[in-house]
């Protein structure tokens, strides 16, 4: 079993490739919505650097969102052309969960709230806990909230870039990211269950109706 995993929905490109026991491949680039000049080339060279082509791969994963708008359109997009043309399963990967998973892979932690934010005074959130094949699994729904609302929601430790907006102080975990290596851990443990869907179902996930809205109205600097 290989795992091609792609991450580009926090506004940086990371590329993974997994078998069933180990790390094959991983590349980071962390420069800012650089995603459609390196995605491409960072698979290619994946692939190369691991002998592998497309076709012996089992499955695709990919972060589907919620995240940066481009980030996580250029990730859907990718993965399904790349599925398409080889006939090739895909597995959908939350990007609240990706982190959920970094927060276990770097520091440790079994009980997060994930807080993404998601401009315009609101953020993305849900809670995780880790299960016994290691995997963050989600105790609640992925919501998009305003700050208030989405206090209300944290049952664990908060992690992630939405972490100050919603205390109101510094928070310890806020420049934790996910990166391919958690999707690639969790649609691993998903390809053994072979718990993965068709290309065509490459979907991204926004969790916001009107995410065409101008960069002027989302908040941004």
């Amino acid at each position: 079993m290989k795992v091609l995993a792609l991450e580009t929905a926090n506004e940086q490109c990371s590329v993974s490739i997994v078998d069933e026991t180990q790390e094959l491949y991983f590349q980071l680039d962390t420069r800012a919505k650089a995603q459609t000049q390196t995605i491409l080339p960072m698979i290619e060279q994946g692939l190369d650097q691991t002998a592998t082509e497309l076709g012996d791969l089992t499955v695709i994963a990919f972060s589907r969102g919620p995240g940066s708008f481009s980030g996580v359109r250029i990730n859907a997009a990718v993965t399904q052309a790349l599925a398409w043309a080889n006939d090739l399963p895909v597995v959908p990967v939350s990007t609240l969960q990706a982190l959920a998973q970094a927060a276990y892979r770097v520091h440790g932690l079994t009980e997060v709230s994930a807080v993404l934010d998601a401009r315009m005074q609101e953020v993305y959130v849900a809670s995780y806990q880790l299960d016994a094949a290691g995997i963050m699994q989600a105790v609640d729904s992925e919501q998009m909230l305003n700050y208030t609302e989405a206090a209300q929601q944290i049952k664990f430790t908060v992690v992630g870039s939405g972490s100050d907006l919603i205390k109101q102080e510094q928070t310890q975990y806020k420049d934790l990211s996910a990166t391919a290596q958690d999707i690639a851990t969790i649609a691993r443990e998903a390809a053994q269950r072979e718990a993965w869907v068709s290309a065509d179902l490459a979907l991204p996930v926004y969790l916001r109706d009107n995410a065409w809205k101008k960069i002027s109205e989302q908040g941004k600097p």
